[in-house]
């Protein structure tokens, strides 16, 4: 396999051949999860979790990740408490933290601050997700569930629906299922369909034209995959948020249109968009899609700090 690249900002700093390799380092490391095996991996190594929006699973599964592979963490969960809060610039941020750590993930509201966060960091930088833009490391976990779960990617039928204008997990996660020769199925509600750049690179780069709809049920029948994501309100006027709410539910009623091999997948958390009674059925695994977040996290690090 080529060498990686020193950070991971954007789902397509890595090759085809490089996921494979993060598949398999992740497997090992949920075997090792599994077996309750003590890894010292990175032990001496300081991970610092920067985030500058809110999370529960991305910050978390960081985290439980590194100190899973012995290492230690440090870092901010809010601004508040922060220099930032005093005006420092990210650059400056960035500078300070990459001396004190060994390794930085960072969730910025702003498109791009991943990158630039890398350009100032003499340690590895990962991007945990920048404002709508892209959340490669979401991605490479749903990639990994898919594998897990249907055995395979290539070929699969998957739609995803909701909130795809300011959802940035399906942003990186068309762009990749691209790689693998699947057919993608958009489907949301009038304004938040998936931006015209993403369209253009499926077919200009990928070849494949997307099949796009403003009703959930429609294409549902077809689908292997049905990934869900919920109305970003962070990034709506309260109108439009309101507006949009609620408009697009996975219910009980239209799992009946659905294959009984297919399945259900959110990057969460989510606020309606799937109705609680849908996760009594075997179909929904975004818990357990949640849990693969550890692993995969685990492998990542492992690589961009050269212990695998």
């Amino acid at each position: 396999m080529s060498k990686f690249s020193k950070d991971l900002t954007n789902i397509k700093d890595i090759t085809t051949e490089e996921i494979d390799y993060i598949f398999d380092v992740s497997e090992e490391m949920l075997e090792n999860l599994k077996q309750d095996k003590i890894l010292n991996l990175c032990s001496g190594k300081i991970l610092a979790t920067l985030f500058y929006e809110p999370s529960t699973r991305t910050r978390l599964s960081f985290e439980s990740a590194m100190l899973r592979l012995g290492g230690s963490v440090i870092g901010f969960s809010s601004t508040e408490g922060s220099s930032v809060a005093k005006g420092e610039s990210l650059a400056d941020t960035i500078r300070t933290v990459a001396s004190y750590s060994d390794i930085i993930a960072i969730r910025h509201p702003s498109e791009g601050a991943a990158r630039v966060a890398a350009e100032y960091s003499r340690v590895p930088v990962i991007n945990a997700g920048d404002g709508g833009h892209q959340h490669p490391t979401q991605t490479l976990l749903d990639l990994f569930t898919i594998k897990k779960k249907k055995g395979s990617i290539k070929g699969l039928n998957v739609m995803l629906a909701g909130d795809l204008k300011f959802g940035r997990t399906t942003h990186s996660l068309a762009l990749a299922l691209a790689r693998f020769g699947v057919n993608l199925f958009f489907s949301s509600p009038p304004g938040l369909e998936m931006p015209d750049y993403i369209i253009r690179t499926l077919s200009e780069e990928y070849g494949i034209n997307s099949r796009i709809s403003h009703n959930i049920r429609e294409n549902i029948s077809e689908v292997d995959v049905i990934y869900m994501t919920r109305v970003q309100r962070e990034r709506l006027v309260e109108a439009e948020y309101l507006k949009y709410r609620g408009s697009y539910i996975l219910t009980k009623e239209v799992l009946k249109e659905v294959k009984e091999d297919a399945i259900i997948m959110h990057p969460l958390p989510r606020v309606d968009e799937i109705s609680k009674e849908v996760d009594m059925d075997s179909r929904a695994i975004y818990f357990e899609q949640a849990y693969f977040g550890v692993p995969v996290r685990m492998a990542l690090i492992t690589i961009l700090l050269g212990v695998k």
